[in-house]
């Protein structure tokens, strides 16, 4: 037996929060995304919104207000089968990537251009490297109106606007009123500001 595994294929790292990344071969990726139920309970999970807004995430949060997806339960003690919600989104949409990781500064990563953590929408997010995305980051945390200036930090904020289109949806909310109650969220964690 080698004293290091063979990795057949292609593989990527998924990230949940603090922990280690996991390993996930293209294989698994292209059988979870074309699996017919796999992707109707992650269509089941998102809130899609009128005219190219983002999409919010209606299921579990990382730490770092980033959607959880449970793709399937696999043996181990990790938690395997579970991939960020926006990794699987924007590959349902334009295909497995063919290598992702959070090893390196120019390793690839899928960066958020609308800022929102919670936002499963693919065509909110490109592909850049680590760097890049850090860099992006901290000029456009000091905008006190973005969503990165939020009081409650990204998992806060993801959980609120969930929250207010849950309670919409569970009340029989038209899209117009979920709007206002997602606005209402988002307002509530802008910084206080005195001028």
């Amino acid at each position: 037996m080698p004293a290091h595994p063979v990795v057949a294929g292609t593989e990527q790292l998924a990230l949940l929060g603090q922990p280690q990344p996991i390993r996930i071969p293209e294989r698994l990726w292209r059988s979870w995304l074309d699996d017919p139920s796999v992707v109707a309970r992650f269509v089941a999970k998102c809130y899609r919104r009128e005219a190219n807004r983002c999409t919010a995430w209606l299921g579990s949060v990382s730490s770092t207000g980033h959607g959880s997806f449970r793709a399937a339960s696999l043996p181990g003690a990790s938690r395997r089968g579970t991939v960020p919600a926006h990794l699987f989104a924007y590959q349902l949409e334009y295909g497995v990537i063919p290598r992702l990781g959070w090893s390196g500064t120019d390793d690839a990563v899928l960066c958020h251009q609308c800022d929102f953590a919670g936002c499963v929408n693919p065509r909110h997010m490109r592909l850049g490297t680590n760097a890049v995305n850090r860099s992006e980051y901290h000029l456009r945390r000091r905008n006190l109106a973005s969503p990165l200036a939020d009081v409650r930090g990204q998992a806060g904020r993801t959980r609120a606007i969930a929250t207010a289109i849950r309670n919409g949806l569970a009340s029989g909310d038209n899209a117009d009123s979920i709007e206002q109650r997602i606005r209402s969220a988002e307002a509530a964690g802008l910084p206080l500001t005195l001028w």
